[in-house]
């Protein structure tokens, strides 16, 4: 191993996603708001016993190269140096290239004590809460001090797109970004009718994850965590498709709830933005799920994973070759139907108080920002972005008319997401309406780096 780093272990990461389904139907994907308790603030010591066991895995790398050997990122030859999800122009994801290819309103809403109401608003008792999760195995703890600076990976599987996000990290320094691996995968393309990932796609994902662990040994990473979110989350047999993942790759592969995935980012705000930012409510669209948070402190007392997505919606509501530019009475239903799901966690959130700052992440609010003129990203992740709601409006209208090769030449919007903008501005606008956001500030940090944020503090904790 390199540089005598212990095993790498488990950690982790909140509730199981069971904790989040309902008996409301199994078609129904569940829409989750949960509200923080006293307890949630201290993460469990055991992760067999944690609520859920929803664990991350990371997984000890052997065979590394010594560093005197590597290609400094962002020179020829090594994969693109990045702080957090670079859009190229052309769409294609930088380093080796991998090949790969309607939510019902009614959902469930958990609360804290574990209730689940279910459309109608009747209570139901959830199952499967703190029950390990099948297909992955939990190991004892590391044990020990933090062994100090080491090269971190995260590999993120999202609905969209595969990411490899390489960080070197020590004790209270800020982690810096090394290296950034995309591929396009677009899982949430490749579901079956019935919900399930199909061969076609496990292969693709297996080889993808192959392909970015070597990556990840040749860039040097001691400790590497792999997680996915919605497209897997809600995949019919997600669970089956991670056990042979991991059989395959040697990489474990941790299922994120909505509802974790909306903590870990509302941390990654946190950190980034500090504690002057007071009240925070965070926004990220994804592209299965809307995920938000809203809190004081690092764990948000209110969180919330709608369905909305920027992919989902696009397939659910706006796709068809006839639908580009997409029809108005498509996207006035559209609306509706965003609204409807955002509304009760606007009453949710209400009683919090006033939010001081509100912060967006993710790929869709960064396009949408360049378009209403926010400096491009080349400039950095410290300059200051902010998208405006009367900006939004005005990027909706424009974008709503045009087709999706005109979208795709507009600054800041790669030719593979042009075609999901839309939904995703559609979202962002009621979401901002609904919440009486004048602005809201693009944060450069998000899931990726809230994950590695919580493994390094789980590791500092000894």
């Amino acid at each position: 191993m390199l540089g005598g780093v212990r095993p790498a272990g488990w950690f982790p990461l909140g509730s199981h996603r069971a904790a989040a389904r309902s008996r409301v139907g199994e078609s129904d994907r569940p829409t989750t708001v949960a509200t923080a308790g006293p307890a949630d603030a201290v993460e469990p010591a055991d992760p067999v016993e944690s609520a859920g066991a929803g664990l991350v895995a990371a997984v000890e790398l052997t065979g590394l190269v010594d560093p005197a050997d590597q290609v400094p990122a962002g020179e020829p030859g090594s994969p693109t140096a990045s702080g957090s999800d670079p859009a190229p122009s052309d769409g294609r994801a930088p380093g080796p290239a991998t090949s790969g290819g309607a939510v019902p309103p009614g959902g469930a809403v958990v609360l804290a004590g574990a209730v689940v109401l279910a459309g109608d608003g009747v209570p139901v008792r959830p199952t499967g809460a703190g029950r390990p999760r099948a297909g992955i195995g939990v190991g004892p703890l590391p044990a020990g001090p933090h062994p100090g600076p080491m090269r971190m990976g995260v590999i993120d599987i999202g609905s969209n797109t595969v990411h490899l996000l390489v960080v070197d990290a020590h004790r209270g320094g800020q982690p810096q970004p090394a290296a950034s691996v995309r591929v396009p995968l677009r899982l949430v393309e490749l579901l079956e009718a019935d919900g399930s990932l199909g061969t076609e796609g496990e292969q693709a994902l297996t080889a993808c994850v192959r392909d970015m662990r070597e990556q990840a040994e040749a860039l040097g990473v001691q400790d590497l965590a792999a997680f996915a979110t919605s497209a897997l989350r809600d995949a019919s047999n997600g669970d089956q498709v991670l056990a042979r993942v991991r059989a395959a790759t040697g990489v474990g592969i941790g299922m994120l709830s909505g509802e974790e995935e909306a903590r870990l980012t509302f941390l990654a705000a946190r950190r980034w933005f500090g504690w002057s930012a007071g009240r925070l409510l965070a926004l990220d669209i994804g592209g299965g799920s809307l995920e938000i948070g809203a809190g004081m402190h690092e764990n948000p007392e209110v969180v919330a994973s709608l369905p909305l997505g920027a992919s989902r919606l696009t397939r659910d509501w706006l796709a068809g070759a006839d639908n580009d530019p997409p029809r108005r009475a498509d996207l006035a239903e559209l609306r509706r139907y965003v609204r409807a799901q955002i509304a009760p966690v606007v009453a949710t959130i209400y009683h919090l108080g006033e939010h001081t700052r509100v912060v967006a992440t993710s790929k869709t609010f960064r396009s949408l920002a360049r378009i209403a003129d926010a400096e491009p990203y080349s400039r950095g992740p410290y300059t200051r972005r902010v998208l405006r709601r009367d900006d939004l409006a005005d990027v909706v209208a424009k974008i709503t008319r045009m087709t999706v090769e005109e979208r795709a030449a507009l600054a800041g919007v790669s030719a593979s997401r042009a075609g999901q903008l839309v939904a995703g501005a559609i979202v962002a606008a009621e979401a901002l309406d609904l919440f009486s956001v004048e602005e809201a500030e693009i944060c450069p940090w998000a899931l990726r780096e809230g994950v590695i944020l919580r493994r390094l503090d789980w590791l500092n904790s000894g």
